[in-house]
């Protein structure tokens, strides 16, 4: 069990570190109750040549100025004024790529996370989607900008390696706005969740 440290995020291709989160675990700390589990989706957002990014042609604002923070950080944003979103910063200061994280399988702190969703049983869909990667680990946009080594909030390898023919490769969801980089293969899915 290694906790990754900022240096793991700082690295140049987002596509590679997507694909590479894959198998990963990351947990949460909140008030002294940890909850956590298997990184099983996520999307990639190459920065400012990325018409589905937040950052599109150096677009910055007040919401997604934490992507242009060297990597290494939560960028964390309410979409459609309901869902936390949490997504790792990746890359140098000034280059504003992230990993939406799409998809946790829980492994720690289950019955936290039943509380937090309101659920009785889990499911495998209980992870299964931006939102409520967020609502199971307890993230809002009160997150925004937290480090990702931090005690709050981190990821750890644990040797759990994903086989390239377990790893299904696609289009992003949600993202027709973007034209033809809609189209681009940056989501990364685990075909066979480990439980």
């Amino acid at each position: 069990m290694i906790r990754l440290q900022k240096s793991y995020f700082l690295q140049h291709d987002v596509l590679a570190l997507s694909r590479d989160l894959l198998g990963k675990y990351v947990f949460t700390r909140k008030d002294g109750q940890l909850s956590g589990g298997i990184i099983s989706e996520v999307e990639a957002y190459k920065g400012i040549a990325d018409r589905a990014s937040h950052a599109f042609g150096g677009r910055r604002t007040r919401r997604n100025e934490m992507m242009y923070h060297e990597g290494g950080v939560a960028y964390m944003y309410l979409c459609y004024g309901i869902h936390n979103m949490l997504n790792f910063v990746t890359n140098e200061q000034d280059v504003p790529d992230a990993i939406l994280i799409r998809g946790i399988v829980p492994t720690h702190g289950e019955e936290l996370m039943l509380q937090r969703t309101g659920k009785r049983n889990m499911s495998a869909s209980i992870g299964s989607g931006p939102g409520k990667v967020s609502k199971l680990l307890g993230l809002t946009t009160a997150d925004n900008g937290c480090p990702l080594d931090a005690d709050t909030l981190w990821v750890e390898d644990r040797d759990l390696r994903v086989p390239d023919n377990m790893v299904q490769v696609t289009p992003r969801i949600g993202v027709d706005y973007a034209g033809e980089d809609a189209l681009l293969p940056y989501r990364f899915v685990m075909k066979d969740i480990p439980v």
